[in-house]
C-alpha cells in the first residue's frame, strides 16, 4: 500500500502522555519506533500528548525526556506538545461539522451506563444515540449553557467515505470496521479533542509514515482510518507490537505499578544491558515479566 502525501523517508514517533513516569512497556515501544526510523535512515519524533489538562503534569514532560536520554534515545527536532495544537483540532472538528457529521452530546457517563439497551463494542458500551435525536431547538438552547461533547454520527461518516482499509505489519491488509464503535466522541466536555482526533491530525501534520504502538491500540485504528478518510489525510503504515506483561499475564501499566525507568535507573540498572534485552525481545534480567 502506498502512503498518499508522504515521501520515501521513514518518519516515526513516540507519543507518551505526561500523566506519570515511563515504564518498561513505554521503553519497549519507544525503542521499536526509534529503531525502525534509524534503520531506514529516517526521523524519530517525540510528541507529548497533553491535552487532558486534568491529568497531565508539566513535571512529567521533563521526566520523559530524562528517561529517553538515559535509554540512549535521541529524537529529531523539538518535541511537540498537543496543548499547542488546539487550533488544528478545532479546524478538523469544524470541517466535520460543516459536513454534517457531528452532533453535541450532553450525556454523562452515568447516563450512558444506565442505558440498558446500549450494546458493547471494542471500547465498552456503545453510545445509544440519546442526544442524536434531540429536537433542534432544544439542542440549541442546551448548547448555550450546558457542557457538551461532540460525537461523530457514525452511520453518516461510514456512508460518506465508503470502505477503507490500512496495512498492518503483522495483520497485513485490514478492512476498517469503525461502525462497531458507535458514535465516538471527538471532542470531550473537558478537553478540546479526543485521543482519536488529535492523533490523526498530528500524525498527518508531522508527516508520520509509520506508526509503531502497542497491540492494545490495534482496535482504535479502525476509527483512525475512518477519520483519515473523512479529513483527506494520508494513511501511515501501522506496526502494532506485542505488549510486555508481568508473570500473571497482565500488561505493564502505570496503574498496576509497572517498574518505572526512573526506579530502575535509581536502583543502579545498566541502561545498555536493559536496552539490549528489550531489543532482543526479552525482559531485563531480574524482572519477572514476559512478552505477550
Amino acid at each position: 500500500m502506498t502512503i498518499s502525501g508522504h515521501g520515501s523517508a521513514i518518519v516515526t514517533r513516540f507519543a507518551p502522555s505526561p500523566t506519570g513516569r515511563l515504564h518498561l512497556g513505554h521503553a519497549f515501544s519507544a525503542l521499536r519506533s526509534h529503531d525502525l526510523a534509524r534503520a531506514g535512515g529516517g526521523r524519530f519524533l517525540l510528541r507529548i500528548e497533553d491535552i487532558d489538562a486534568g491529568r497531565s503534569r508539566d513535571g512529567f514532560v521533563a521526566d520523559i525526556a530524562q528517561d529517553l536520554h538515559w535509554l540512549g534515545l535521541a529524537w529529531d527536532g523539538e518535541a511537540v506538545r498537543q496543548s499547542t495544537r488546539l487550533d488544528a483540532y478545532r479546524a478538523a472538528l469544524g470541517a466535520l461539522g460543516a459536513a454534517g457529521l457531528l452532533y453535541p452530546c450532553f450525556c454523562t457517563r452515568a447516563d450512558i451506563a444506565a442505558a440498558a439497551s446500549a450494546p458493547h463494542g471494542p471500547e465498552g458500551a456503545v453510545y445509544p444515540g440519546t442526544c442524536r435525536h434531540l429536537d433542534p431547538d432544544l439542542r440549541e438552547q442546551r448548547m448555550v449553557g450546558e457542557p457538551h461533547a461532540w460525537r461523530l454520527a457514525m452511520d453518516k461518516a461510514v456512508a460518506f467515505v465508503g470502505p477503507v482499509a490500512w496495512h498492518d505489519a503483522g495483520a497485513g491488509e485490514v478492512r476498517a470496521e469503525p461502525a462497531r464503535f458507535g458514535d465516538v466522541v471527538l471532542a470531550r466536555k473537558d478537553a478540546p479533542a479526543s485521543y482519536h482526533l488529535a492523533v490523526v491530525v498530528d500524525d498527518a501534520w508531522q508527516r508520520v509514515t509509520d506508526v509503531v504502538r502497542g497491540a492494545d491500540l490495534f482496535e482504535a485504528t479502525h476509527i483512525h482510518r475512518l477519520l483519515q478518510a473523512l479529513l483527506g489525510l494520508p494513511t501511515p503504515r501501522y506496526h502494532h507490537h506485542a505488549l510486555l506483561a508481568d508473570a500473571e499475564g497482565r500488561r505493564l501499566a502505570k496503574r498496576d505499578g509497572a517498574p518505572t525507568i526512573a526506579a530502575l535507573r535509581e536502583g543502579g540498572a545498566d541502561a545498555r544491558a536493559l536496552v539490549a534485552d528489550l531489543r532482543a525481545g526479552r525482559m531485563p534480567v531480574g524482572l519477572s515479566a514476559t512478552q505477550v
